[in-house]
């Protein structure tokens, strides 16, 4: 079974579990996580051939040395507690919500041999701007949790690390960091990297007070993804532009959403000039850059090869200081921003830009490198009792 979207248009009782998911963990909450992988894809079935087992000419070995490193730092019961197998279910066990139950070991738990090893293991992972937009959503929490007082639910070092697999430049593997607002799943596969689904948000954006005051998040994104829309010509934002209305939440590739129907929507790139093309590829390089150099570059590589095919839609105001949903989606990356309405510390009813939600994926069944893992399956004897990506083909 899988959800089929249309549009924007989220199905009543999907939109329900959304709603309750902002709330708290409901029972049954990982239900959507019972199916079978196949991704996100429109139609019946992904388009093949997009992601090929070879070779990228990048080192993963430093990412390996860095998790194994890591994992030495922890105790058995700590490490019992963070390994899995590499095609474990575990992989979809992530949400934005706060009071989603974690796997792993976290930050708070850790000591600071632990937390610098861990760190460590992600700044390998992670260009320096992707590791200071990761530490600085995590000081943000904690501000978050200043303004609410519920220190108990909000915090720096809330966030949850497991190692699915055992870090090697020939064998499948990765690492999760797992929190509110605040998720990456990392996968190698020889030096190969997909690091896809990624969720990065705040509220608030901004500390104007506290222990981490003048600490700023999201502003690139919001900002690039307006100066896109600014570049359109009237014509260009008549396709562009689904609604002018924008709903408190409009994201729909959050988590729990690994198994939906997504059409294309907006305007392709083939109807841009080169002038807007190079915005566009701007505004995605801002996402795929949160990965370590090396790999953004040949990430985007691949990006560049379906520009004539990406589309940019948008939800929302195009004044200065509106608020706005927009959408990013090619044959290899799905790319979704959304002011949302605010959760904490006061609830309300509108989008505001002091709560931003930002996801990304890799469509055509190659999330969490699914798409890999099967091909490496298929060419490898590999007995173990899990199952790995649903056959695509």
């Amino acid at each position: 079974m899988h959800r089929t979207i249309t549009r924007f248009v989220l199905p009543v009782g999907l939109l329900g579990l959304v709603i309750l998911a902002a709330i708290a963990q409901p029972p049954g909450f990982d239900r959507e996580i019972s199916e079978a992988f196949r991704g996100i894809f429109p139609g019946a079935k992904p388009e093949p051939g997009l992601f090929p087992i070879e070779s990228t000419g990048v080192s993963t070995r430093p990412v390996m040395e860095a998790a194994d490193a890591f994992l030495g730092t922890l105790s058995e019961p700590q490490r019992a507690r963070t390994t899995f197998p590499v095609d474990d279910i575990e992989w979809r066990k992530w949400a934005n919500q706060h009071s989603y139950k974690r796997q792993g070991v976290s930050f708070e738990e850790m000591n600071e041999a632990q937390r610098k090893a861990a760190f460590d293991m992600l700044q390998a992972g992670l260009s320096a701007k992707g590791l200071k937009k990761t530490q600085d959503i995590m000081k943000l929490n904690e501000t978050l949790a200043e303004l609410s007082g519920k220190f108990d639910e909000y915090g720096q070092w809330l966030y949850y690390i497991t190692i699915m697999g055992e870090p090697s430049q020939t064998e499948p593997w990765g690492w999760q960091l797992d929190g509110h607002h605040l998720v990456i799943n990392y996968f190698v596969l020889g030096d190969q990297v997909v690091m896809s689904p990624v969720f990065m948000g705040s509220e608030p954006i901004r500390a104007d007070s506290g222990k981490f005051k003048g600490t700023v998040v999201m502003q690139d994104e919001q900002d690039k993804g307006y100066t896109f829309m600014q570049s359109l010509d009237p014509q260009q934002r008549t396709e562009a532009v689904l609604s002018s209305q924008k709903g408190g939440t409009n994201n729909l590739s959050e988590a729990f959403h690994d198994n939906i129907d997504l059409d294309y929507a907006g305007i392709p790139g083939k109807k841009l000039d080169e002038k807007q093309r190079q915005l566009l590829l701007e505004l995605i390089a801002e996402y795929v850059g949160n990965m370590a150099d090396g790999h953004a570059k040949v990430k985007m590589s691949e990006v560049e090869k379906h520009l004539d095919r990406t589309c940019f839609a948008w939800i929302g105001e195009t004044d200065p200081k509106g608020v706005f949903y927009y959408r990013v989606h090619s044959p290899v990356i799905l790319i979704e921003f959304d002011h949302q309405r605010r959760i904490a510390p006061q609830r309300g009813r509108i989008p505001v830009r002091e709560h931003i939600h930002t996801v990304v994926r890799t469509p055509n069944g190659n999330d969490y490198g699914k798409d890999l893992l099967r091909q490496h399956y298929e060419k490898h004897d590999h007995s173990h009792p899990h199952e790995p990506a649903k056959p695509t083909k």
